[in-house]
């Protein structure tokens, strides 16, 4: 088994004649986002000619020919797209994995059939052996537990601050903004700025991750008059154990770069979020959440604190946010259906065990 970026395992397992499997990490509309790679340069959309693209409204140009998407944009694609070089490295290494990835013998995917359903109709039209096993978080709930020899592992390297959760107890419920932009997402130094000044107008608590990396190139100490500003009803940490805050009935609101793992989590606390995608196919996966399901709203790219402040002040207070609360509840209910016994992750989990038994690969 190997991630979806390493296609040469796979090509190497079956040279060895040896059983294999591809586990792509990302989301499925993202998968096929890449799939598309090839046809936008067919199509001539690009490479763009100059870098005025990013704001003549080329990114906005409409995408109605990808099977199993609908209401896409050049913008929603990964964002590797935007580029006015065929050369570019990313766009020619994920482009590749991803067609790589579809002529698996196998694929897995931390997804689940109700979430994703048209665009994994899609992808199993070109291969039918994909296996939904997510959320993995909760299809977990059925594994033993660690007095039987398990142990689980999270995803990261970053010590968890467990003090939040205390804090956190505090609040009324759906009144905190949790704020983390994931492990290796940067940002410039004016962007930190407008986030923590649109956090700080707000007036409402907050428990941000800021990572020490989280600014290109440097360690960037917020402002003191924006602690000062914040005292009582900010907590700011490096990291946290995400799934726990996610699941605490304080947290409100979620605002997220849209990584696939965070969106899914997202989902499964039942927790709306406020997408600021950064690279790849965060963007992708923010068109969904906002657009697909119904469960959030974007920032711009080039963030203002009045656009922060007035979308988290939405999101806890307006008519908006309770409304996307009741459908993320809906779909936290679709993913714990999911995982249950007899559901569709379940069953394909199943089925992924009898066809790796079925190789003697276990």
């Amino acid at each position: 088994m190997y991630d979806g970026l390493m296609g040469f395992a796979g090509k190497v397992a079956r040279e060895l004649n040896v059983a294999e499997q591809q586990f792509w990490t990302a989301s499925a509309c993202g998968l096929i986002g890449y799939l598309q790679f090839d046809e936008v340069v067919r199509r001539g959309i690009i490479p763009f000619q100059d870098e005025s693209f990013t704001t003549d409204g080329s990114l906005d140009k409409n995408l109605d020919w990808i099977s199993g998407m609908k209401n896409m944009r050049i913008r929603d694609l990964p964002s590797f797209v935007r580029t006015t070089t065929l050369d570019e490295t990313n766009f020619i290494c994920f482009g590749l994995e991803a067609k790589t990835c579809m002529r698996s013998s196998s694929i897995i995917i931390n997804t689940f059939q109700e979430l994703e359903d048209e665009v994994l109709n899609a992808l199993m039209a070109i291969n039918p052996n994909i296996y939904n096993i997510g959320p993995l978080q909760l299809l977990g709930r059925h594994f033993p537990d660690k007095d039987n020899g398990f142990k689980t592992s999270g995803s990261n390297l970053w010590k968890n601050d467990l003090g939040c959760i205390k804090w956190l107890d505090q609040w009324q419920p759906s009144s905190v903004i949790y704020v983390n932009y994931g492990s290796i997402t940067v940002m410039s130094e004016d962007h930190l700025k407008e986030f923590a000044w649109g956090l700080a107008n707000s007036n409402l608590p907050f428990l941000w991750i800021k990572r020490p990396d989280l600014v290109m190139g440097e360690c960037t100490s917020l402002p003191q008059d924006f602690l000062d500003e914040v005292k009582g009803r900010g907590y700011i940490t490096s990291w946290c154990p995400q799934d726990e805050v996610l699941s605490h009935p304080s947290v409100g609101v979620f605002l997220t770069h849209c990584g696939w793992n965070s969106t899914v989590e997202g989902i499964c606390g039942g927790v709306p979020m406020i997408g600021w995608p950064f690279f790849a196919e965060q963007q992708t996966n923010c068109r969904y959440i906002c657009t697909n399901w119904g469960i959030g709203m974007d920032v711009k790219d080039d963030v203002k604190r009045e656009e922060v402040t007035a979308l988290v002040k939405e999101m806890i207070m307006g008519e908006k946010g309770k409304k996307m609360r009741q459908k993320c509840v809906e779909w936290k209910k679709k993913a714990v259906q999911a995982t249950a016994l007899g559901g569709s992750s379940y069953n394909d989990f199943y089925r992924l065990l009898k066809e790796v038994h079925h190789h003697d690969a276990i």
